[in-house]
């Protein structure tokens, strides 16, 4: 089946997860809303940008060191907040945010993790960040905000495009939920994965950690997924984006920014840092790509606020022409979690060894040697805009 140690690309550790993980939780990993052109989209589009290839220049000494959200990190780039995470591999969240903090880049939790906040606290010595999904039940948002604090939580992940769930048909055909339900269909999914149902007994951590004994009334499955079905807030709106950063007190990025509009509403409502995302293709189908929008975020609000890009990230050429083409940073939630599904922490570390590697040698390439003088001059783009 393979070791982690033999992949080469993010697509090997893929292909090892595909073989390790039950089909319903890999499917939840790799799936988009409806018709899956968006998801589609947020990969191939980075094929419509090239490097300029540079020569005879000094390339000793090169550094992928710099900055986000004022974190230091060894590349530009961060865990991405993805829900389930712990169903992919056991502990799931906590393995992988032991990775990130061990390589030196943000891991950001999602609300809807296997493993609370707590869990992660403490397997970690350095503060993770926090992605909150706004709920109707507004004490239950504090809780969370609170919880996230005391745990010392550095920054606050706001995503704001999940008002409402769009269909993802792959999940509904299988099935899903956490922990899974013992169906003749799901329990052979199992059954055909022994070393992932071992790791999963193992553990306590099969439910939403966040939610479960913490949300009023949620303590089983059943009362969890009534409980999720009424929470969806569709009135989400910018003055809660406000009262929630005054609760909070902290660094706040907004995410979900497809529109330069609402990049100006998030920039004037005091966020730190904006997320360009359209949610990995998982919500408003036949929106554009992620890095398609970025240059045109970059040119509307670049100079007012911190731009990161989200979508399509697989490799270290995808997160390089992003950073060339404005972005701050990038995040990664697919390519992460294969290497968590293929081989759990150790995966999430050779998915960074890799995007690294990949990285490193195209920016030297480029005749780059510090990935803070890389921009618009390192690549072609037309085809894009």
């Amino acid at each position: 089946m393979g070791n982690v140690a033999s992949a080469l690309t993010i697509w090997d550790l893929k292909n090892m997860a595909r073989r390790r993980v039950p089909k319903m939780f890999f499917d939840y990993a790799d799936s988009g809303a409806l018709t899956e052109q968006t998801y589609g989209q947020n990969n191939s589009d980075f094929t419509r940008i090239y490097f300029r290839q540079k020569i005879a220049r000094p390339l000793s000494g090169r550094s992928l060191k710099t900055t986000m959200a004022g974190q230091e990190v060894s590349m530009p780039l961060a865990l991405a907040p993805t829900g389930m995470t712990g169903m992919q591999h056991a502990d799931g969240e906590m393995l992988a945010a032991r990775a990130a903090e061990k390589f030196g880049v943000p891991f950001v939790l999602s609300t809807m993790s296997i493993c609370s906040i707590e869990d992660v606290k403490s397997v970690t010595d350095k503060p993770f960040w926090f992605q909150l999904y706004v709920k109707r039940d507004k004490d239950f948002v504090k809780s969370l905000l609170d919880r996230a604090r005391n745990a010392g939580c550095s920054v606050l992940v706001l995503t704001m495009d999940l008002q409402l769930l769009a269909q993802r048909h792959k999940d509904l055909r299988n099935g899903l939920s956490a922990p899974p339900k013992f169906t003749p269909k799901h329990v052979w999914q199992m059954a055909t994965r022994p070393g992932w149902c071992w790791n999963l007994l193992k553990t306590p951590r099969r439910s939403f950690g966040n939610i479960v004994g913490h949300a009023k009334g949620v303590d089983n499955l059943s009362s969890l997924v009534h409980w999720t079905a009424e929470q969806f807030d569709p009135e989400l709106s910018w003055d809660d984006v406000a009262w929630i950063r005054d609760y909070w007190g902290g660094k706040i990025i907004i995410k979900g920014i497809l529109d330069e509009e609402d990049a100006r509403m998030a920039a004037d409502t005091g966020a730190d840092a904006i997320v360009v995302s359209n949610h990995g293709g998982r919500q408003l189908d036949g929106a554009p790509s992620s890095i398609r929008v970025l240059p045109k975020i970059v040119a509307a609000v670049g100079d007012r606020v911190e731009i990161h890009m989200d979508g399509g990230i697989m490799s270290g050429q995808d997160a390089l022409k992003a950073r060339m083409l404005g972005a701050r940073g990038v995040y990664i939630g697919r390519a992460f979690l294969y290497g968590l599904g293929a081989g759990g922490e150790a995966g999430v570390r050779r998915c960074l060894e890799i995007i690294r590697s990949e990285m490193d040698v195209s920016m030297a390439l480029c005749g780059e040697r510090d990935v803070e003088n890389t921009g618009l001059h390192n690549i072609y783009h037309n085809g894009l805009l």
